[in-house]
């Protein structure tokens, strides 16, 4: 056993790795894990530290490689955000644990999942992280996990060591899910070649019918968007679906937080009327929830748009005779319909259209405006 177990298809990067646990010469301070998502970023970084603090360089067996890869390693912290951004109060504090010697290991080790999320609507929170990477403490690491180089400012990641990801293959993300989670094989290939090798939504299709329901809708709106109300209705399925998933995902979690806070601050949970500083904090913690669940449905509208990608994806492949396996083989009749009503050009735009609307979606336009764009031009011909 190997705390690289579950970084799968990435025998270069874990060799850069491994020689950099070996040798403290390869070591630095800062570490920028990139890759497509699914790739594995936030396991590798884990993996990586557990490798750091465990006595035989990665065991995965002793309590140090444990506690490393589950998250409760008292010198192994996490910056992660279920918000649009990472906040700068959450940096600062981040730096100032940076500064402090490692509790019982040999190095204090600092996660930040999602560091393109740094700079989403400010630079503030990569600029406190800044400080602390231009003034390293001595046995701390920090360790960025984000899509690309490119989303991460300049000046942090040019102070980084670049490790890149790639994107695994579906058999090691299939033989990952039957090891790893007792998937039956045969739906374990099928997740992984629906969720494009995508390791996490591929777990997730494996063990939640209602995830694969929702895929075989998103998947069919490609052969049936014919006329403009057509159009219009399949982008707002899709925010529908959005919604309906965050408030599942949510609803129980909110009210259960809120019990939490009423009950440390000593209020009564049946009160019409709550004094003005538990008002205070109930609608901070509103706020905070409000825009976690905005960020989970942009999510659920992303890997819709994702599905609905590779339906284009593979009409080119079939239209064009490539030879490539289909994402949507149990989807090849709408491969198929779509395939035969647009030439290789127009299912080029089409896939222009899919990935403009995630761009916008991206850059804060409202989800829905951006979806009716789209599948106006994705309007099949009559």
């Amino acid at each position: 056993m190997s705390v690289w177990r579950d970084v799968i298809g990435q025998e270069a990067a874990v060799g850069v790795l491994e020689r950099a646990v070996r040798d403290p010469a390869s070591m630095t301070h800062a570490w920028l894990f990139t890759g497509p998502p699914g790739s594995g970023r936030s396991v590798a970084a884990r993996a990586f530290a557990a490798a750091l603090l465990c006595p035989r360089g990665g065991c995965g067996e002793c309590r140090e490689c444990r506690t490393a890869l589950d998250g409760t390693h008292a010198d192994v912290d996490v910056i992660a955000t279920e918000g649009l951004s990472i906040k700068v109060a959450d940096v600062r504090d981040y730096v100032t644990l940076a500064g402090m010697r490692p509790s019982v290991g040999t190095y204090r080790i600092i996660i930040v999942e999602d560091a393109d999320r740094l700079t989403a609507y400010s630079d503030a929170p990569a600029n406190a992280l800044l400080k602390a990477l231009e003034e390293p403490t001595p046995r701390t690491v920090w360790m960025l996990c984000a899509p690309s180089v490119e989303d991460v400012i300049i000046t942090i990641r040019s102070r980084s060591r670049h490790v890149r990801l790639r994107t695994p293959s579906v058999e090691a993300v299939a033989d990952l899910l039957v090891r790893r989670d007792g998937v039956d094989h045969a739906m374990a290939l099928y997740a992984a070649r629906a969720a494009q090798s995508h390791v996490g939504l591929a777990r997730r299709l494996a063990r939640d019918e209602h995830a694969r329901i929702r895929r075989h809708d998103v998947v069919s709106m490609a052969g049936k968007i014919v006329s403009v109300g057509e159009a219009v209705g399949a982008a707002q399925d899709i925010v529908t679906i959005a919604q309906e998933e965050a408030a599942a995902a949510s609803g129980e979690r909110d009210a259960a937080e809120r019990a939490r806070l009423l009950e440390v601050l000593g209020a009564d949970p049946t009160a019409r009327t709550q004094p003005p500083h538990v008002r205070s904090q109930v609608s901070a913690l509103e706020k905070e929830q409000k825009t976690r669940a905005t960020r989970f449905t942009r999510d659920v509208v992303d890997r819709a748009l994702v599905d609905l990608l590779s339906v284009y994806r593979d009409a080119l492949v079939q239209r064009t005779r490539a030879g490539a396996a289909l994402v949507n083989e149990d989807s090849r009749a709408v491969v198929t319909r779509v395939a035969e009503a647009f030439t290789a050009d127009q299912l080029l735009e089409a896939m222009d259209a899919v990935g403009t609307a995630r761009e916008r979606i991206g850059a804060n336009v409202a989800p829905l405006l951006a979806l009716e764009a789209m599948a106006l031009s994705l309007r099949l011909p009559r």
